[in-house]
């Protein structure tokens, strides 16, 4: 069975985007960008709910992603990626189809047939359906050394506690901290 991680940047104070519904807090350096690399390596498909997909969909087809971050931005632009939404109706992302229903069946399928490992970047909601549904595998939390005050908890919605087992920590120079998690 293919391994699915849920991977998530947050601030130390656990919100991963601020009341704009801002990124720019982010800590990326030439550090990150290679563990982004070393981390796509493993991937063979990503999954991204609505808002996330179009984030990502602006951003890595551009030519300024390519220019500045071609390896991840070739990864990106050519895996296969699904995007799940209710309201979504169409796609320009090469290699994206849109899941409208049964989002759990249609990762439960995923899963058992063969291939890397499956990723969810950033995409909170689906994260919390995948991790309450008993989806997720594994549990990456990059801690950025910010403290936003407000904003998205990294797991709102989340309707009962989950507990989890540590797996590993990695520190970053600049400061972050890669938490990896698997739900117990």
């Amino acid at each position: 069975m293919r391994k699915l991680f849920l991977f998530m940047l947050t601030s130390l104070d656990g919100y991963f985007e601020d009341e704009r519904q801002s990124l720019d807090w982010h800590n990326v350096d030439l550090e990150f960008e290679r563990f982004s690399i070393e981390q796509l390596s493993t991937v063979d498909t990503i999954l991204f709910g609505r808002k996330t997909y179009g984030m990502m969909a602006a951003f890595w087809p551009s030519d300024y992603a390519i220019q500045t971050d071609p390896i991840t931005a070739e990864r990106m632009n050519s895996l296969p990626k699904l995007v799940f939404s209710k309201s979504l109706k169409t796609v320009s992302w090469q290699n994206t189809r849109i899941i409208h229903h049964n989002e759990v069946g249609e990762v439960i399928t995923l899963k058992q047939s063969e291939g890397g490992d499956i990723a969810v970047f950033g995409s909170s909601d689906l994260g919390v359906t995948l991790l309450q549904a008993g989806l997720l595998d594994e549990i990456r939390v990059l801690v950025n050394p910010q403290v936003l005050g407000s904003g998205k908890s990294l797991f709102a919605g989340l309707d009962h506690q989950i507990k989890l087992r540590w797996l590993s920590t990695r520190t970053f120079k600049n400061g972050n901290v890669l938490l990896t998690y698997q739900p117990d």
